[in-house]
């Protein structure tokens, strides 16, 4: 005796149709912009990377029809496209907030309390992880490394660093955040929206007056290692002690030096 599908619990459903195409204006201002990526390559397929920001700019995510849209421009197959942006997590599947706030919680960050800033966001802002905030401002995950160990733990708005953070000083930057007030990483241009950071990614220039000036460099921890090899001094300490912190202690995206 044999069982159908439905009396097995299988569900197998209709196929999915076809992605949306973008409205023509839309289409027609993407088109623009993926031909001059494009462009930068000799084989039109190395685009694809940028081309996924693209699209994620436009929307905030890649959706299907971003994938479609890439497709036609490479010469793609739809599922050669979604093999590449389900691969890396720098591309969004699903709609997300203005900033993407990333605690790192690997080995090291997990251990200076990378671990306890997660948690303490996680029930300050109501949201488990890849989850997004009512007001869509903020969307919280733990991340990997982040290769800013000599700052740990360190925290990321849109891939700007946040350095050297503790539970209080991470819960007033997503505060700052979601009323609008004013934040500056600790090393880097003052932040800008998720979907304006992706065009960036995509390769196109940050148009901000000033912004690019304001790009950071390395830290100064990351330069001791150097300064000791020149025969320079090392400070006696690069940050300030995160025992002290208190009401007074310095802004989420500050970093303070002994002697200056």
């Amino acid at each position: 005796m044999t069982t159908s599908s439905s009396e097995r619990g299988v569900s197998l459903g209709m196929p999915e149709l076809p992605a949306p195409a973008y409205p023509d204006d839309v289409r027609a201002r993407l088109e623009a912009d993926a031909r001059d990526v494009i462009a930068r390559y000799p084989d039109s397929r190395s685009a694809l990377l940028p081309l996924l920001h693209l699209v994620q700019s436009e929307e905030g995510h890649v959706t299907r029809t971003g994938m479609r849209f890439c497709a036609d421009m490479l010469d793609l197959t739809t599922a050669e496209v979604t093999a590449v942006a389900t691969f890396y997590t720098m591309y969004r599947r699903r709609p997300s907030g203005d900033y993407q706030v990333g605690v790192c919680t690997n080995t090291l960050c997990a251990v200076m309390g990378g671990d306890e800033i997660f948690e303490t966001l996680q029930q300050h802002l109501g949201v488990g992880n890849g989850e997004t905030t009512d007001d869509g401002k903020v969307t919280l995950e733990h991340i990997e490394c982040n290769a800013a160990c000599d700052f740990a733990p360190v925290v990321m708005v849109n891939w700007e660093f946040f350095d050297n953070q503790t539970p209080g000083s991470a819960k007033r930057l997503v505060d700052d955040l979601r009323t609008g007030r004013p934040v500056q990483p600790t090393r880097g241009a003052r932040l800008c929206t998720f979907k304006e950071t992706a065009r960036m990614l995509a390769g196109f220039p940050d148009e901000r007056p000033g912004a690019v000036e304001e790009g950071g460099s390395a830290g100064p921890a990351s330069l001791v290692g150097l300064r000791l090899a020149r025969g320079e001094a090392a400070p006696a300490r690069v940050v300030h002690p995160r025992a002290q912190e208190s009401e007074d202690a310095p802004s989420a995206g500050q970093v303070t030096e002994e002697g200056e």
